[in-house]
């Protein structure tokens, strides 16, 4: 195995379209982990944890620019928590503190496991996805960047450099259910953030379809019933979660089955909708 680790972005890029499918490295939390269980061998690996130029980010007037190098713990400890609280939340769920040390917002979304933490946060926020290679750049809808599971539309050479998330007034938070309390891989997640001024919520789901998913319809219903004033009634919620759930698509696997992975995500939404609008 061949590792090339470059010292700028100019020089990755390069690197990428020099050795036709190497493989980037940015934490390795997840490709270690393919590696070591013999479903990856690469024969090139491009390491990107020394390029300070994807470890930048920025809180600007209108938007918030996130480095995809930022690991998680950079965004539970910087002001990056204050400006994205659900980005920070599901920052908090993932793995122990070696594994946030090093994991990073670029290597989760470009894993694109339908577990990922940060998926449901980055598709309720509309963030885009800004892309590199050694031809130019390009920014994508992060709902068109994920495209099934552990897919996206990076073409060869190309690198995720960062995400861009529109500011919004209003709270974000996040919630996922696991097998135990800490280090557990997403059984069902949800994140759901709100404009007060655009008078909108969103929604959307980790583990309970091929990526994160958006439930539209629960958002326009919802959206319609609140005072924007005053707490969430229960039968409101009852009627969020319900419709949430519907729009959910899981499967059965070893660690949960459909029929939990629906109720769950109802569950979840359903308190976080009462939590957005607690007085």
């Amino acid at each position: 195995m061949a590792v090339f680790v470059p010292r700028s972005l100019a020089d990755a890029l390069q690197t990428l379209a020099d050795v036709p499918g190497a493989v980037p490295l940015a934490g390795g939390t997840d490709l270690m982990v393919e590696v070591n269980a013999g479903h990856r061998r690469p024969t090139d690996i491009v390491a990107l944890d020394r390029l300070d130029e994807l470890r930048a980010w920025s809180i600007g007037p209108d938007v918030v620019t996130i480095g995809a190098g930022c690991t998680y713990r950079e965004l539970l400890e910087s002001d990056l928590a204050a400006e994205l609280p659900a980005l920070a939340e599901a920052s908090r769920t993932v793995g122990s503190p070696q594994i946030r040390q090093t994991g990073t917002i670029g290597g989760n979304l470009g894993t694109c496991s339908p577990a990922g933490d940060t998926l449901p946060v980055l598709a309720a926020l509309d963030a885009t996805v800004h892309i590199a290679s050694s031809a130019g750049t390009r920014s994508v809808p992060v709902h068109e960047f994920m495209v099934g599971v552990k897919r996206t539309a990076l073409a060869p050479g190309e690198l995720i450099t960062a995400v861009e998330i529109r500011r919004r007034d209003g709270w974000q938070g996040y919630s996922k259910v696991g097998v135990r309390n800490a280090m557990v891989i997403s059984v069902a997640g949800a994140c759901l953030a709100t404009d007060r001024t655009a008078r909108t919520v969103a929604i959307a789901l980790g583990s309970v379809g091929i990526t994160a998913l958006r439930c539209i319809e629960a958002e326009t219903w919802v959206a319609e019933q609140l005072d924007w004033s005053s707490p969430v009634p229960e039968a409101t919620a009852r009627g969020f979660g319900e419709r949430v759930a519907a729009a959910s698509r899981p499967i059965d696997d070893h660690r949960a089955t459909a029929q939990y992975r629906r109720h769950a995500v109802g569950v979840l939404a359903g308190r976080l909708l009462q939590r957005a609008f607690a007085v």
